[in-house]
C-alpha cells in the first residue's frame, strides 16, 4: 500500500511493475490515470493546491477503506500538487487482487472517493481569466453510490 503526494511526473509503467513485483498470486491489476485536459479557447493550465500532512493523512484513510471492503494485495495512490498543463499527469490510482472484480471495483471506489474527499485545490487558468473549481453534484453522486454498498 502506497501513496505518494508529489509535483514530480511519475511513470506510469515503473509504477504498475513496483506494484505487483514479487506476488505472483496477483490475478489483476486495474488502474486510473487522471490528465489535465484543455480548458476553454487558448492556452490553459491548472495548479493544484493542498495541505501536506492532512492531504496524505486522509488519503491513507481512504485507501484504509478500500482495503477494509475488497481483498487487495497492493493499491496505489499517487497524487500530483502544482502548475500542470493540458496533457499532465495529474493522478494514478492502480489497485492489486487475486481477482479482477476486486481490482476493478476498489479502483473505481478510490478515484471516486478520492476526487471528492482528498483535500485538494484546483485553479483553472484560461484566456478567459482565473477561477477555483467549485465542487460537482455529479461526483459527489458517484461517492456517495458507495455508502450504499
Amino acid at each position: 500500500m502506497a501513496i505518494r503526494v508529489q509535483a514530480d511526473d511519475f511513470d506510469i509503467g515503473a509504477e504498475l511493475a513496483a506494484l505487483t513485483e514479487g506476488d505472483a498470486s496477483i490475478g489483476g491489476v486495474t488502474s486510473f490515470i487522471g490528465l489535465v485536459r484543455e480548458m476553454g479557447s487558448g492556452p490553459s493550465a491548472m495548479t493544484l493546491e493542498h495541505y501536506p500532512g492532512m492531504t496524505e493523512r486522509q488519503l491513507a484513510e481512504i485507501e484504509a477503506e478500500a482495503n477494509r471492503r475488497w481483498p487487495l494485495q497492493a493499491s496505489l495512490i499517487i497524487h500530483r500538487y502544482g502548475r500542470l498543463e493540458p496533457g499532465d499527469r495529474i493522478v494514478l490510482v492502480a489497485t492489486a487482487s487475486k481477482h479482477r472484480e476486486a481490482a476493478f471495483e476498489s479502483c473505481h471506489f478510490l478515484i471516486d472517493w478520492l476526487k471528492t474527499r482528498a483535500p485538494f485545490w484546483k485553479l483553472e487558468e484560461t484566456a478567459e481569466g482565473s477561477q477555483w473549481v467549485e465542487a460537482k453534484d455529479s461526483d459527489d453522486a458517484a461517492a456517495d453510490k458507495w455508502q450504499q454498498r
